[in-house]
């Protein structure tokens, strides 16, 4: 009798493991569906149109988010310029995909904002079909508050990457700078460009010297690149027209 029962006894216990591991098995399987179920590949979306694009993110689920609008010879306008993830990424559904939007080529001439007030710089900008940046102040007394000191593109320029203008403009003497546009220090020895940043009490690291290769004489009706000089400016970060503070630590590199 008692061998019969301990019989029975793994017989039952045999088969309630092998139940319990048929429902962990399909715990898993379900777990497995349920996970790559709400997973999609994002899409190529380089080159079509915004609304193709959220036409196509959409349809698997995705959100589209135009970021950036940049101007580009080689982009019709209106279409894709670049995004986020790349194609063939691996996403959940409802996940954001970020893209850039051509404008096409340039066409507006930037207009000359310097001596202006911010305000009606503004509305120049606005109606040049260009939006206003990054906007940051500076204390001088010899100017009424408000005026423009200086802008990043300059006027008329042309080949500039997006339809912003940043703007520096004059605070009250007695107001402290609340940020400064940086400027375009390449070319600049670069004793001079840390001069200008420390005038304004801006930090800078020390520069990192690379060997720049002689430029080659031009040829046919172009005219010879002039070398660049030892110890000049030729990279900056921020770049130049990006809002700087005295919180941030400018980085140069300069030529040999």
């Amino acid at each position: 009798m008692k061998g019969n029962f301990l019989i029975r006894f793994f017989r039952m216990a045999s088969l309630l493991m092998v139940l319990v591991a048929v429902a962990l098995l399909a715990a898993i399987t379900t777990m497995h569906f349920a996970i790559h179920g709400a997973e999609v590949q994002v899409p190529a979306l380089k080159g079509m149109t915004v609304p193709e694009a959220r036409s196509e993110a959409a349809g698997m689920r995705l959100n589209l988010d135009v970021d950036n609008r940049y101007y580009s010879a080689d982009v019709a306008a209106g279409h894709i310029l670049s995004q986020s993830p790349p194609q063939g990424t691996i996403v959940r559904r409802e996940w954001r995909v970020r893209v850039a939007e051509s404008l096409g080529p340039q066409k507006v001439d930037v207009p000359d904002t310097v001596g202006s007030d911010d305000r009606l710089a503004a509305l120049r900008l606005q109606r040049a079909g260009l939006e206003v940046g990054v906007t940051a102040k500076l204390p001088d007394a010899a100017l009424p508050e408000g005026t423009v000191i200086a802008q990043d593109p300059p006027a008329h320029s042309q080949g500039i990457e997006q339809p912003a203008v940043n703007l520096l403009v004059a605070a009250p003497d007695t107001e402290a700078p609340n940020g400064y546009v940086m400027p375009d220090l390449v070319g600049v020895p670069i004793v001079t460009a840390q001069a200008i940043l420390a005038k304004v009490g801006l930090k800078s690291a020390s520069p990192t010297f690379v060997a720049v290769p002689v430029a080659p004489v031009g040829s046919g009706n172009a005219p010879p690149k002039p070398p660049v000089q030892p110890g000049s400016v030729i990279a900056q970060q921020p770049p130049a027209g990006a809002r700087v503070d005295e919180t941030m630590e400018v980085k140069f590199t300069a030529a040999k």
